[in-house]
C-alpha cells in the first residue's frame, strides 16, 4: 500500500484531451521527466494507486498530455478529471544534484538554527518571483524565502531541515508571539 508519507504532489490532471485516452496534466513539479520512473500515483476515492503511463507528451511548461496503460478512450480518461497525481519521494531523491523542485519540500519538518522549529511546510508560493515556503507555525502562517544558501542540512528520510535564516527575517513575525 502506498502511504501518503512517501509521495509528494506534483500536480493535476485536468481533462481528457482528444479521443483515445490522453488526459492534460497540469504539473507543478516535471521530476517525471528528470527521473526514470514509469508510473503517476493517482489519489483516486481517497486511496493512492499507481498508473502506468504508456506515452507523455508536453503541451507548455506546465501542462503535459498523458496516456495510460489501458486507458484507451476519452471516456475511460474522463474519469481522470481533477484527479491529484503525486510521485514517490524514493525517487525524487535520486534527481540530479540541485534539480529537487521547491514542491518536493512540502511535509517537511524546519527549524531554524536561531529560533528552533518552525513547523511543518504545508505548500510553496511560487506566484511571485521570490518562492517561499509557508509554514504552520503554531496555527499561523509563517513565509519563509526558499532559498538553497538558507539551508544548513537536511535530512530526507526524516523530511526535515534546518535554516540559517538571515537576522531580522522573523523577528517580526515570531515576536508578535511573545
Amino acid at each position: 500500500m502506498i502511504r501518503k508519507e512517501d509521495v509528494y504532489k506534483i500536480g493535476l490532471l485536468t481533462k481528457p484531451h482528444g479521443v483515445k485516452g490522453e488526459i492534460a496534466f497540469s504539473f507543478t513539479d516535471d521530476v517525471f521527466d528528470r527521473v526514470d520512473c514509469e508510473y503517476f500515483i493517482c489519489l483516486l476515492e481517497g486511496i493512492l494507486v499507481p498508473f502506468y503511463i504508456e506515452e507523455y507528451r508536453f503541451k507548455s511548461d506546465s501542462v503535459a498530455l498523458v496516456k495510460f496503460e489501458r486507458i484507451d478512450t476519452a471516456e475511460q480518461a474522463r474519469r481522470f478529471t481533477n484527479v491529484e497525481v503525486y510521485f514517490p519521494l524514493a525517487l525524487a531523491e535520486k534527481a540530479p544534484e540541485g534539480q529537487l523542485s521547491w514542491n518536493y519540500f512540502v511535509g517537511f519538518q524546519v527549524q531554524d538554527v536561531r529560533f528552533g522549529e518552525l513547523g511543518c511546510v504545508k505548500e510553496v508560493d511560487d506566484s511571485t518571483v521570490n518562492t517561499l515556503f509557508v509554514i504552520d507555525h503554531q496555527g499561523k502562517e509563517l513565509l519563509v524565502p526558499a532559498r538553497e544558501e538558507f539551508i544548513l542540512s537536511l535530512d530526507n528520510r526524516k523530511r526535515s531541515m534546518i535554516l540559517q535564516l538571515p537576522d531580522g527575517l522573523l523577528d517580526m513575525d515570531l515576536a508578535e508571539e511573545a
